[in-house]
């Protein structure tokens, strides 16, 4: 019998090959867990914004985990200690980081499940995988809690400069073509360092990290915000809330039988158990997608009209304000549709509607970037930096949007 190769290379159109460096996680990779990602879409409904973004979860991780392996190569040339075992519990935990993101990521965390943080789902998957691997993952999942007694170790996971935002901000940028948000993350790894155990960057990383902070609050603003993708994943949330209430109603709706499960239980940290775990396992994008074409031509009037403006691209039309949205404008609009359709005030909910957005590019509190001066000290990147905007960036900024039918509904 012939052993498979499992060192083999995957050809990346980001960094080109990446290889994988061991066999634990070439096992991992080949497991049922994370194949799934492949069928994860990074960023919900967003190609319908760009039409490029059609990038998965998979790619993502893979990427994280070669940027971590180059981050690992350069700390190690600087005199950090790395054990090889900590290394082989960088790479499983970073690949391993997103495997708790359900269909089309963001968009529908918290309508599969409720108050259940991706973040959450990934360790269990994780501890899931341990068991099967008999205990592989246990330092992985220590730097992933952050209870490992090396702190940067968990902060080239979980930072505001870890490999997870290098990755996905340079493939974002990549498969959406907004070149704003392109950023050179090689020289931003080459330029960390480590001080009493907490990752930094040498001073000459100072204009690298200005263009990363920057970077990532034009691609919040331009492509994760966008309005248009706003409206499309408001759409899919509604339409799972209007089938969650027509199946209490009893009213029969055709889709897989896992994706009916979560649309029929209530789901929450406490009811979240192995059995709910390998049923999530199951779950991707294509059970929601195929669902919403079908429930396109069902009877219920507010669940076809929904899935149709998110199948043909017929959306909401929406407008975003500095200032909250006044009732006036929302029972405006509101009066304006139910007259055209004869809509009870409830169906009309879905239609007509107002939210909020947030964003804030540096967060300079709980996880602020530091930066090694030649002459030894420590500063936090806002004030070592003599561009203005960046305190600006560590504000957080709000904006509000109503989102209504457009005449031609």
């Amino acid at each position: 019998m012939t052993k498979s190769n499992k060192l083999k290379i995957f050809n990346d159109p980001i960094y080109g090959f990446i290889t994988i460096p061991n066999t634990l996680i070439f096992d991992l990779i080949a497991h049922p867990y994370f194949q799934r990602l492949r069928r994860i879409s990074q960023m919900g409904l967003s190609y319908l914004v760009y039409p490029g973004a059609h990038h998965t979860r998979f790619h993502h991780a893979l990427g994280s985990m070669h940027l971590m392996s180059q981050a690992i190569q350069v700390l190690r040339f600087k005199g950090v200690d790395i054990t090889k075992e900590e290394e082989e519990g960088l790479l499983c935990a970073i690949l391993l980081h997103d495997i708790g993101h359900g269909p089309f990521s963001h968009a529908m965390e918290e309508s599969i499940v409720e108050g259940v943080h991706h973040e959450y789902i990934s360790i269990l998957f994780m501890e899931d995988l341990n068991d099967r691997f008999n205990g592989s993952l246990t330092v992985a999942l220590k730097i992933f809690k952050g209870a490992y007694p090396k702190k940067f170790l968990n902060q080239l996971i979980s930072s505001q400069l870890d490999m997870d935002r290098l990755d996905y901000l340079k493939r974002d940028s990549f498969y959406t073509g907004v070149a704003e948000g392109n950023i050179n993350a090689e020289r931003l790894i080459s330029m960390m360092n480590v001080v009493n155990g907490e990752l930094v960057m040498e001073e000459k990383a100072i204009y690298s990290v200005e263009k990363f902070l920057m970077a990532r609050r034009f691609m919040y603003w331009q492509v994760y915000l966008h309005k248009t993708g706003i409206v499309a994943e408001q759409l899919l949330i509604r339409i799972l809330k209007r089938a969650k209430k027509l199946l209490e109603e009893g009213v029969p709706l055709e889709c897989s039988p896992v994706f009916l499960f979560f649309m029929q239980h209530k789901i929450t940290k406490d009811s979240f158990n192995s059995s709910v775990l390998e049923k999530f396992a199951q779950l991707d994008d294509t059970d929601v997608l195929s669902a919403i074409k079908q429930w396109q031509d069902h009877q219920d009037r507010v669940l076809s009209r929904l899935c149709r403006m998110v199948i043909n691209r017929t959306l909401l039309k929406i407008k975003l304000k500095k200032k909250p949205i006044t009732e006036e404008v929302v029972l405006k609009h509101k009066a304006k549709f139910k007259s055209v359709y004869d809509l009870s005030d409830e169906e009309c909910e879905y239609f007509v509607f107002t939210g909020k957005i947030q964003n804030r590019a540096y967060d300079a509190i709980s996880q602020n970037i530091n930066i090694l001066k030649k002459n030894g000290k420590i500063i936090d990147v806002a004030k070592a930096s003599d561009h203005l905007n960046l305190k600006a960036l560590s504000k957080t900024v709000t904006k509000y949007y109503i989102c209504y039918p457009k005449e031609s509904v």
